[in-house]
């Protein structure tokens, strides 16, 4: 089955440090106000959801969404979630960490795409 999101071993130390100091958490893939097109990291609950908000998938059996009009900009794509040295996005709980969390992507193979589509 392909993933919509998926995070490498980085991400996934860095969500489970973050698991440690503040309990269960979800990410919300920002769609560029105050801190560009970084991947927000809340306390579960913190961020509220709407109607229009799409659930990617889990990373790290973390919760990751997304807006419909960011989703249907990036459907065609496999988002990695990644960690990078340095501070995170301002309102993130990776924003006071060493590394912060970025979002890299790939180009769905078109046999993936047509996988993904049958599940939306």
């Amino acid at each position: 089955m392909v993933e919509r999101v998926v995070a490498t071993d980085e991400a996934l130390q860095l969500i489970d440090s973050i698991k440690n100091i503040h309990g269960e958490i979800m990410f919300y893939q920002s769609g560029g106000c105050c801190d560009g097109s970084a991947p927000m990291c809340y306390k579960d609950g913190d961020f509220k959801l709407g109607d229009s908000d799409v659930l990617l998938g889990k990373i790290g059996d973390v919760p990751f969404y997304i807006h419909k009009s960011q989703y249907d900009y990036w459907k065609h794509t496999q988002l990695i979630i990644d960690a990078v040295e340095g501070r995170g996005a301002t309102f993130s709980l990776d924003s006071v960490e060493e590394r912060h969390f970025i979002t890299r992507s790939r180009v769905f193979s078109d046999e993936e795409y047509e996988e993904i589509k049958k599940l939306l």
